[in-house]
């Protein structure tokens, strides 16, 4: 491909389009199920028998025969959870029973404690009427034999969990975590914790990146600083490349004679892309080298954060055949102006609920690329067309919903 070509800017649909062309299926493993928080289901769990598989008490009470008429019953005996008492329930009689223990034979209801007077040897039924099978949770009542409980692709969460462990999975077949390497560049940048010298600075975007890579359920197996050196830097994604599914940098694909990462992606692998046509983020280049993928991000913060949201984020979801992919999207009315723009912008905004129950957006202040503080407290990106017009508050736009919106009182 030519130069010209790699440096054509990509609409960013054309942009996801190329990386999901190159996205390879994460391999199937199996997780213990206490350690499976969080990650991609790699096959359907469907149930093996009935849930319940035995008719079970919804109160704790008296098992009973409805239609016996006589408030009076013998007790024979207590049924509680975990074993199945050896006595048949007849008229005249009743079996002590706890929540979720199994129905005892010949008793087709269960009559609430509060609905009796309980003695030592028998028990008096207050209830009027009791109906055939009340407090009773018949067999089959929560799930059949051979129904699919979990989907393919679903995020086990703890509902997720409980389920399988339901069905007496364990381990569970989830998809393997994409293994993530991330690589800052730059002699300016100083670990955290450590003094700032003249013209240095702490090294925010790879614990930025780090942060999203883990949210998004993939494993990070290197992260790290690489000096300006081209061939210390060059040894490292060698390195990277044969260790990694994914590689992220940060920095060095600009145009600066000391913005290694672009040739070396040019010499190690092949490039699809280097430019998209947004803001912030247009340097964003794509490569791959066998099976791996490699993003090189710009070196500003939020350049760095939108392009993970807008491609990384679902590329890497995707590559563990995720059912939720996308952040969800809505249209949401301005509550402010918002300047022209000559490319898709993506502004960090906070999304609510007005009193009339619509979606209202405003930003969060100066959305300058270099700004992180944008990004504190949004919950959205505000996806601004590009026009020549400035936006007027009361126009609507897309958001993309980083986390729900709020309520009406921030509106």
């Amino acid at each position: 491909m030519s130069e010209s070509e790699l440096d054509r800017l990509r609409h960013p649909d054309e942009a996801r389009a190329t990386i999901f062309r190159h996205l390879r299926p994460m391999p199937v493993e199996r997780a213990p199920l206490a350690e499976a928080v969080g990650r991609i289901l790699a096959e359907d769990l469907a149930a093996t028998e009935d849930h319940p598989p035995f008719p079970a008490a919804t109160m704790d009470g008296f098992a009973v025969v409805a239609d016996d008429g006589s408030p009076w019953r013998e007790v024979i005996g207590e049924q509680t959870a975990g074993f199945v008492l050896d006595a048949e329930v007849t008229p005249g009689t009743a079996v002590r029973i706890t929540t979720g223990a199994p129905v005892p034979r010949g008793a087709d209801a269960v009559v609430k404690v509060e609905a009796t007077e309980p003695a030592e040897d028998h028990v008096i039924i207050l209830q009027e009427d009791v109906a055939e099978g009340e407090n009773i949770r018949r067999v089959g009542a929560d799930l059949r034999r051979g129904d699919v409980v979990l989907r393919r692709g679903a995020r086990l969460g703890p509902a997720e969990l409980g389920l399988a462990a339901g069905l007496g999975v364990s381990p569970v077949p989830v998809a393997r975590r994409p293994r993530v390497s991330i690589l800052s560049t730059g002699d300016e940048l100083v670990e955290p914790g450590q003094p700032v010298g003249p013209g240095q600075i702490h090294d925010a975007n790879r614990f930025s990146l780090i942060g999203a890579v883990r949210e998004a359920g993939a494993e990070i197996v290197w992260s790290g600083k690489a000096p300006d050196d081209r061939d210390a830097l060059r040894q490292l994604l060698i390195e990277r490349i044969a260790a990694s599914d994914v590689i992220l940098t940060s920095g060095g694909v600009s145009m600066g004679e000391l913005d290694l990462i672009k040739p070396l992606l040019g010499e190690l692998a092949t490039v699809h892309f280097r430019r998209v046509f947004m803001k912030p983020g247009k340097p964003f280049n794509f490569a791959t080298a066998g099976d791996a993928l490699l993003f090189g991000l710009p070196g500003n913060p939020v350049s760095a954060l939108v392009g993970f949201e807008v491609f990384i984020r679902p590329a890497l979801l995707a590559s563990m055949a995720a059912t939720r992919i996308d952040r969800p999207r809505a249209p949401a009315t301005l509550l402010q102006e918002a300047a022209p723009t000559d490319r898709i912008e993506f502004q960090r905004g906070v999304v609510s609920v007005s009193a009339d129950g619509r979606l209202v957006a405003r930003t969060t202040g100066v959305q300058a690329s270099s700004r992180l503080a944008s990004f504190h407290g949004a919950n959205a990106l505000l996806i601004i067309p590009p026009r020549e017009t400035t936006y007027q508050a009361g126009e609507v736009v897309q958001a993309m919903l980083l986390a729900p919106p709020l309520g009406p009182e921030h509106g």
